[in-house]
């Protein structure tokens, strides 16, 4: 991977997608999309690289959990809770809960997440993206933003995302990885215009940007070497860091 062409982070705001664009390693611009379709269309002649905070990769039937959100909940520590079990491939497609969960049930036999089926559609739209559009997999992946964070801080996070300490701690994570930091949250933070989008959100859709641009460290994953779904997709969260989370 070179230095040039588009990164793009991209976070799913609960409706809007928030995406953080650099060329290169210099901050571009942030925009706002209906969907990560869009997001694609955009960007997909210039994006060397696109990380989304959904999962890629999902189970069709089996029981064992995704090994990645395991080893993310296992380095996140006290931040574990903010990693759920995506939903089966076919319960992201039911549009009430109570027909998902059973689906769900079926499929892994355990029982789905209220957080996992709301964010079920932006799950289906990512994967049914990467199944009708294969040469969006070789840029398209997945990173879970506190992961993100955890491996740019070289800690565990003390305070969650959502309070005055956490934007601080994140804040102050992003300074360290990059003096211009804070003010690409904040440029990030005035191209949102009066979309729904919240100061986490915007703080999400920067780490996963940095993630994906070239910078220090290196772009590794959880697990190192990931297991593939049904249809070939790696289960796997990418991150950046000088030395890898989890011992091989």
């Amino acid at each position: 991977m070179t230095d040039d062409g588009l990164f793009v982070g991209a976070v799913w705001c609960s409706g809007p997608w928030l995406a953080v664009v650099f060329d290169g390693r210099t901050f571009d611009h942030a925009a706002v999309f209906d969907g990560i379709g869009d997001v694609w269309l955009r960007y997909e002649d210039g994006a060397s690289r696109i990380l989304a905070d959904v999962p890629v990769g999902l189970v069709d039937g089996e029981t064992d959990r995704r090994r990645c959100d395991v080893l993310a909940r296992d380095v996140l520590g006290p931040r574990r809770d903010t990693v759920f079990d995506p939903p089966a491939r076919e319960a992201t497609r039911k549009r009430r809960f109570p027909a998902a969960s059973r689906t769900h049930e079926r499929k892994t036999g355990r029982d789905l997440s209220q957080r996992a089926f709301e964010a079920r559609e932006a799950i289906a739209a990512v994967d049914e993206l990467l199944q009708e559009l294969p040469e969006a997999r070789d840029v398209v992946g997945a990173a879970h933003p506190e992961v993100c964070f955890r491996a740019f801080a070289g800690r565990p996070l003390d305070h969650p995302r959502d309070v005055a300490a956490g934007y601080a701690e994140r804040l102050r994570i992003l300074a360290e990885h990059d003096p211009d930091g804070p003010v690409t949250v904040q440029n990030a933070a005035e191209s949102t215009g009066g979309a729904a989008i919240d100061v986490p959100d915007v703080l999400d859709a920067v780490v996963l940007a940095y993630t994906a641009r070239p910078g220090s460290g290196r772009l590794r994953s959880l697990p190192a070497d990931p297991p593939r779904d049904a249809t070939g997709l790696p289960m796997r969260l990418w991150y950046r860091a000088e030395t890898a989370l989890l011992a091989s």
